[in-house]
């Protein structure tokens, strides 16, 4: 790594850190006020293109995105690909309000986890994936119903550039039993922002928004399917962006959240 590049690095995590310091302070003062939609402009939103921002000139990280047609209208749930940090500053930007299932340990990072907890998030324990199973059912459908998306990593972490994990079941059973479709998301941001250590690789990341995607019935069976078809949406969609190394062998998709 070259001098001046590691310098734009720190030079990147100082401004992005220092700037949450400051709008997350700047928050708790401000956001108590707000209706939810205007807070979640206001604390998130707002914060998220700044990094999103950041990233693009400090470090090089262009981005492309194709499907922004497929969006629909009226919140659903969103089922991304999950490599790195810069997808949860894109998808929190792009849709509003949002609210992200994220480990409980997260609200209690100083500062920035107590600006979240401002936003309406589905905290879950990990440790617990049938207690975690419930939280999601209950808390993401009056999430839909006031108006919010709702966003969930199925893989449930970050999984390596090139490779793709089992997709959980959590999300498509939520959009199941809230009667509404989910909103597959494929991207590479993995290659350019490694899951591990400080490097960053300047390059475009390929976004791609898939169709909404309905169940065909309800129950259990229709849940598998549609999870099993958002699997298939996003391993396909990586492959064509030359993002996936090996071939997908299916979901084999779990209950946890």
């Amino acid at each position: 790594m070259s001098t001046v590049r590691a310098f734009r690095i720190f030079l990147f995590y100082l401004l992005l850190s220092s700037s949450a310091l400051l709008w997350c302070t700047l928050s708790f003062f401000v956001a108590p006020l707000l209706p939810f939609r205007a807070r979640y402009r206001f604390v998130n939103q707002t914060w998220c293109r700044c990094a999103v921002w950041l990233s693009k000139v400090l470090l090089g990280i262009h981005y492309e995105v194709k499907g922004l047609e497929n969006i629909p209208a009226t919140p659903c749930v969103i089922l991304a690909k999950h490599q790195s940090t810069w997808e949860t500053f894109y998808l929190s930007a792009q849709f509003e309000p949002l609210s992200q299932v994220l480990k409980r340990e997260l609200l209690y990072v100083p500062f920035f986890g107590w600006a979240m907890a401002m936003l309406k998030p589905i905290a879950i324990d990990r440790s617990n994936p049938k207690a975690a199973l419930k939280q999601l059912a209950k808390q993401g459908h009056e999430r839909l119903e006031q108006g919010a998306w709702v966003l969930i990593f199925p893989e449930g972490t970050r999984i390596p550039a090139g490779q793709i994990g089992k997709f959980s079941r959590g999300g498509a059973a939520l959009a199941v039993n809230a009667n509404l479709p989910v909103l597959p998301i494929a991207h590479n941001a993995g290659e350019f922002w490694p899951k591990q250590g400080w490097n960053k690789n300047p390059g475009t990341i390929q976004v791609v928004i898939g169709p909404v995607l309905h169940a065909e019935g309800t129950g259990p069976r229709a849940i598998a399917e549609l999870n099993d078809r958002a699997f298939a949406w996003v391993s396909q969609a990586q492959r064509d962006m030359g993002a996936l190394e090996t071939e997908a062998s299916g979901n084999g998709s779990s209950a946890a959240a």
